[in-house]
This record gives C-alpha cells, structure tokens and sequence, in this order.
C-alpha cells in the first residue's frame, strides 16, 4: 500500500499551548466546520500514542486522499474510524490537535482502540455522493492493512457527527447503494456505528445550496445516500446519539432510522439529550463520549473484556 512515513513517531499528546504548530498549520486546525463541533471538547493530555500520519488510501483529481492512524499505548486490537466531516467538508488538521481536542477520539484511545482519522474529497469541490464513495474506499483500505497496525479486520467501528454520521451509516447500512463503489460492501461493512445528530433523509435537501454546497447535486440521487433507505436486519448494531432542541438536522431524522431498525430487528440505541442542540458541549459531550466508547467496547471486542483506562493528565 502506500504510505508517507516519514512523520511516524511518538509523541505526548499536549495541552494546546504545548503543541507548537506553525501558523499556518494552526489556523487550519481552528478551521473545524460548525457541523462537527460536537466532538471536540476543551483540551487535556493523555498518554504516549504513535502517530502515523497522512496515509494514502487513494487518489482523485491529481490528489491524494489520505487518514491518519493514531496507535494507543495499550492497544486492544479494536479499530474506530472517526469521519473528519462537518457539512460534508473534511479539512486536513494536525492529527495531535485533533486527538487532544476530542473528548470520543481521546476516549477510544485512552481505552485501548486504535483510530483513523479519514478525510474525503471536500465540499465545495466534491459533492456528498462523492464523499460516500471515498469513505468506502478508505474503508477497504484499512480492513486489507489493518495487519499494519495490530488491528483486526473484523472489528473495526465508524462514528462521526452530522455530515460525518451520515457517512458512518452509509457504511454500516447502505451496503446496496449505487455508490458502494467498484463493487458491493457486502461483509466489508463495520462491525458497529456511531452517529450524532446523523441526517439520514436526504430526499428534498439536494439542489443548489449556499451554505452546504456538498449538496448541490441531482435530486435524482438523493434515494442514494438516504440510509433511512437501505436498513435491512443485516445492519450492524447502531448506537444514535441526539439533541433535542437540534434545529439544524431534528430529532425526526434518528427516531425515524431508530424505527426502521426495530422494524428489522437491528441492534440499536437512541440517547436523546435534553436541551441539546446541533453539537454537544460540556457535560453532553462528555455524556455522549461516554455512551459512544461503551457501544463500541460492546461490540467490537470479545465478550467480557475491556481494556484498563490510561491514565491520562489535565492540563497546567
């Protein structure tokens, strides 16, 4: 496969004021689209992780699409791919800024798992099919090298926030989509999902957009890269996690999706925060970070065993 090596090292994960990014590099990492602010939280260090930054998993209009693969001190032999994703939008950030600024990825890593960090071809160039397509790709790319990283194939878990959860239920459920790509997910799907305040309905939202240009596209293909379309009893176990004062993408949009899995028997949770809206804060992010590493140590590592927290350390 091909890979950039040449930034792979270990590194403490810092408090911001620790991190020394160019300026360049740290405008870029305060550039988080609005749709995926639920995931970052104020700072706080953790252990030692390895970092191996800007794998290629392939390549589209002369560029590189690219994740970063962030190893724990204590792997478990789980693997969580996040979608760095927010209106569709997947800007390139220091993966050490990332990981120190995120509540669920500092989480994941401090219990054991291994994360990707995968970017996709961006709004307002490339369209929300276009994202789907690559987000797949990157998945075939870590299941066939996930050796690599002392990673099992088959427990591998996707979550992201808005844009990003509707990526990460398109590859847990919508293995049939026209978009699946050179061919059908079929048993290359994860083994488990999490989805915040995920738009799982597209019907009606496609056409010229001034504010999510990702959307700009035929009507026609909406049915597409609905998810609420494709749930079949075969879906991997979903856990849903949504504010209910959410006026960017409603509550309506999981308790319709949590229906049709139980319509089909398909492992599934819905947490609803009260008060919540489009982004978790404080004590819901923390809530729904919780709730997120629980469903994914449920569901991607054996029966009865859990990985012992890393001690992590708060920022002077």
């Amino acid at each position: 496969m091909t890979r950039n090596r040449t930034r792979i090292l270990r590194l403490p994960v810092a408090p911001l004021s620790a991190v020394r990014l160019s300026a360049a590099r740290l405008s870029a990492a305060l550039l988080i689209p609005a749709l995926a602010l639920a995931l970052v939280a104020p700072g706080f260090g953790a252990g030692l992780y390895r970092l191996d930054p800007d794998v290629v998993y392939g390549h589209k209009m002369g560029l590189a699409l690219t994740y970063d693969v962030v190893e724990p001190a204590t792997p478990n032999g789980a693997g969580v791919l996040f979608m760095v994703s927010g209106g569709w939008v997947s800007r390139w950030s220091d993966p050490a800024v990332a990981v120190q600024r995120s509540t669920a990825i500092s989480s994941l890593l401090d219990r054991g798992f291994t994360v990707f960090l995968v970017r996709h071809g961006s709004s307002p160039i490339f369209k929300v099919p276009d994202a789907v397509s690559d987000v797949r790709q990157a998945l075939r790319h870590i299941r066939a090298n996930a050796a690599d990283w002392k990673v099992d194939a088959g427990r591998l878990g996707v979550f992201g926030g808005s844009a990003g959860g509707h990526l990460s239920l398109m590859l847990g459920i919508a293995a049939e989509s026209a978009f699946a790509g050179s061919e059908a997910m079929g048993d290359e799907r994860p083994a488990a999902v999490v989805a915040y305040f995920p738009p799982v309905d597209l019907r009606g939202w496609a056409g010229p957009s001034e504010h999510f240009p990702a959307l700009d596209f035929s009507n026609e293909l909406a049915d597409e890269i609905s998810p609420l379309l494709f749930v079949t009893k075969d879906d991997v176990p979903t856990l849903l996690i949504h504010g209910d004062a959410d006026t960017l993408v409603p509550l309506d949009h999981s308790q319709r999706i949590k229906a049709a899995f139980d319509e089909q028997g398909v492992p599934s949770e819905l947490i609803v925060l009260a008060g919540a809206g489009h982004g978790f804060r404080g004590e819901d992010d923390h809530k729904a970070s919780a709730a997120l590493v629980a469903w994914f140590e449920q569901h991607l590592l054996p029966a009865g065993e859990t990985t012992p927290t890393t001690t992590t350390s708060s920022p002077q």
